[in-house]
């Protein structure tokens, strides 16, 4: 039995819509999970979640445990996922310093910090050939090292075949499509997204 309960932390309207998707793929589409019980997002804007202004990142944590807490759901194991763009930041210093954080308000919580470099959207860009029914690209346009190239919304938005390209109603579509091997393969961002959930789930089988 390899099933988990996930409480995701996100910083936007799009994330917010295609976090669900994003996470049952990964852990069933390729990682080869029974079942993933993904609950409501918490969305909070990402300066108050990196400055934890008003105690942003707190609040959301602490809420984030009481949904794993809640003695109707089931006895699966949970995660707090924290997952939020880079932008400009570090990597190597946002993702730990968000995940101590977060340990330091619940500390008997598992929790897990992502930092999608540079955003979302780099994503999208690492498997761009698996999205032609969303993206104008051309063959030497696909991005070998996103990241490194810095494609993040500008990129895709700059290609996308749609009138306007929305985070909220398209990050869940290009979600749904995208090729997860292959951005796993370019982008080590979503790599550590899918090492996390891996790890979870060698504890679960072991357990």
């Amino acid at each position: 039995m390899n099933r988990l309960r996930v409480v995701p932390i996100v910083e936007g309207h799009g994330e917010y819509h295609a976090v669900r998707g994003l996470l049952e793929r990964v852990w069933c589409e390729l990682l080869g999970g029974e079942y993933i019980d993904v609950l409501r997002p918490i969305r909070e804007k990402r300066q108050r979640l990196v400055m934890n202004k008003d105690k942003s990142l707190s609040r959301s944590v602490k809420l984030a445990a009481r949904q794993l807490s809640d003695p109707s759901l089931s006895v699966e194991p949970g995660l707090i996922l924290i997952l939020i763009d880079t932008d400009r930041d570090l990597p190597c210093q946002l993702g730990p310093k968000l995940l101590e954080m977060a340990r330091n308000v619940r500390a008997d919580m598992d929790i897990a910090c992502v930092t999608a470099t540079v955003e979302y959207e780099t994503w999208f860009a690492a498997a761009a050939e698996s999205l032609s029914e969303f993206l104008d690209i051309t063959t030497d346009e696909i991005p070998m090292e996103p990241e490194k190239q810095r494609c993040g919304k500008n990129w895709i938005q700059k290609r996308f075949k749609g009138f306007k390209y929305s985070e909220t109603v398209d990050q869940p579509k290009l979600t749904a499509r995208m090729d997860l091997a292959v951005c796993r393969s370019r982008s080590p961002s979503f790599d550590k997204l899918c090492r996390d959930l891996e790890f979870r789930m060698q504890q679960i089988v072991s357990s």
